[in-house]
This record gives C-alpha cells, structure tokens and sequence, in this order.
C-alpha cells in the first residue's frame, strides 16, 4: 500500500538549501587571527591575502596584507552564531536592516575566481575629501584635472578652473583618480 508523501516534505528533500556566508567585522589587523581561529573550529572561511612589498626606512619585506581590511567571511549554522561572535579578534556580525548580512556562495566564489585570475588587484576606497585633486581617467573629461567640492555614493563633483573661470562637473567615481597619493 502507498501512503502519500505531505508537500513540505517533498519540499524539504528536493530542494538543496544554498550556502549563505556571513561578514564579520574584526578588530584591526585581526583578519589572519580570526582566520586561523574559525578554520579551527572548522568553518568554513573566506579572507583572502595579498603578497606585497613594504618599505622601511631601513628594509624591504614582503608581507601578507588582507583584501578586505576588518573583514572575514564565513559560514556557520544558526547555532555556532555565539561561538563565532564570542572567537577572539571578532568585533560583530555585519548586519543589513537589523539582521545578518548574508553573501550568497555565488559572490563569494566570483571574488575568489577574480582575485586568482588578476594578480596585482588593488582594492581602492573611493571616499575623496573636500579639497583632494583628482584626474578624470576616462570620459568626455579625460586627462582633466579638478578639486573635490562634494560627493555622493557614486558620483563626485569637481570644481575645473579653465581659462579663468570655475566649472563644476559631475563625474561617477569610477572615471576619477587622486592624484595626491
């Protein structure tokens, strides 16, 4: 005789329940700690380095450096979450509207894959200051030099004096560089 199967259990056992990962925020310089300290405990964890070349006033060293500075992912289950909080360097959980930031595998995997195949990637902030020069890289404004007066999210707007008079102009993010650095 065939007894029929409820539909949240078929449910249940159809469906493969995607990997979620979760950002955590770290104490400064902690990434590798906290790091070593999760894979530990067997999570699974995601904090990629670079190798770059430091200079001192009386050496050269290579170090290892974090891609994403005060940040590791992970993942964990609903019941580790005090565990993982409570791992020495961890500052909190990256939270969005209230709850747990959470980064589908299918990012998490693209970065990887990314940073494997570009070597020498650079993550920039590309927060400016009130009063930074700045070159447009690429645009109907390239090669242009001009001096942050504010900014939003994605867009800065740069004061151009050119012939003796004082443009502004609009221009996202991307397509600008400091040059002061």
């Amino acid at each position: 005789m065939l007894f029929p199967i409820p539909h949240a259990t078929f449910v249940a056992m159809s469906e493969k329940k995607p990997v979620i990962w979760y950002a955590l925020y770290t104490k400064p310089r902690a990434e590798k700690k906290v790091r070593e300290r999760l894979l530990q405990k067997g999570l699974s964890v995601f904090a990629p380095t670079q190798t770059l070349l430091k200079q001192w006033s009386d050496r050269k060293k290579k170090v290892e450096e974090p891609f994403f500075k005060s940040y590791v992912f992970v993942q964990f289950k609903a019941e580790q979450k005090w565990e993982v909080l409570n791992t020495p360097g961890v500052v909190a959980l990256v939270t969005w509207l209230g709850k747990p930031a959470q980064i589908k595998d299918e990012e998490i995997s693209a970065i990887s894959d990314f940073l494997d195949r570009y070597q020498g990637v650079k993550i920039e902030n590309l927060d400016f200051k009130a009063g930074d020069k700045l070159r447009v890289k690429h645009g109907d404004l390239e090669d242009t030099y001009g001096t942050v007066v504010r900014q939003n999210k994605h867009r800065v707007t740069l004061e151009i004096e050119q012939l003796g008079m004082a443009l502004f102009a609009e221009v996202p993010k991307s397509q600008v560089e400091n040059i002061e650095k």
